[in-house]
């Protein structure tokens, strides 16, 4: 039995969730790979990986996570960050590049536009898990519908 998963570049990037067992994967280029809104890519008990894609112009959309925390880490674009204590003071702005990563603690108003000229490319972390293990959010509005 293989305990230990490996997923390189040119691998089917995001089409299952490979949580509850062991998983090597490269990080930027399983993101690269993703062409949809949100994926689930690793789901365990107290951990979750997804991959996230926003269109030129797109964005997450102002969130906040009650019982979440998450790291968000840009792994190919231009992305700004907006953070705030309400949804309507989002008053905190950093300009993010590859390889930046935004750590956001429960409770923390949020949002992450796309600000560059190509998709960008995220890599985000929850801790406990935020989506149901194996989500795969084509578009943002499958997102929203998804979350309400």
């Amino acid at each position: 039995m293989e305990l230990l998963h490996t997923m390189r570049c040119g691998g089917e990037a995001g089409q299952t969730d490979h949580g509850q067992k062991p998983f090597v994967v490269n990080i930027p280029c399983a993101a690269r790979q993703n062409p949809h809104f949100r994926t689930a890519l690793w789901t365990g008990c107290h951990l979750q990986m997804t991959l996230v894609s926003i269109p030129v112009c797109g964005e997450v959309g102002v969130e906040m996570h009650t019982d979440t925390e998450q790291v968000i880490r840009v792994e190919e674009g231009q992305a700004l960050v907006c953070v705030g204590s309400c949804r309507e003071k989002l008053d905190d702005h950093c300009r993010l590049c590859p390889g930046d990563a935004l750590f956001v603690p429960c409770g923390t108003w949020h949002n992450v536009v796309n600000i560059g000229r190509c998709p960008l490319k995220l890599s985000s972390f929850y801790g406990p898990p935020k989506h149901p293990k194996g989500t795969i959010h084509h578009t943002k509005a499958d997102a929203e519908a998804g979350e309400s």
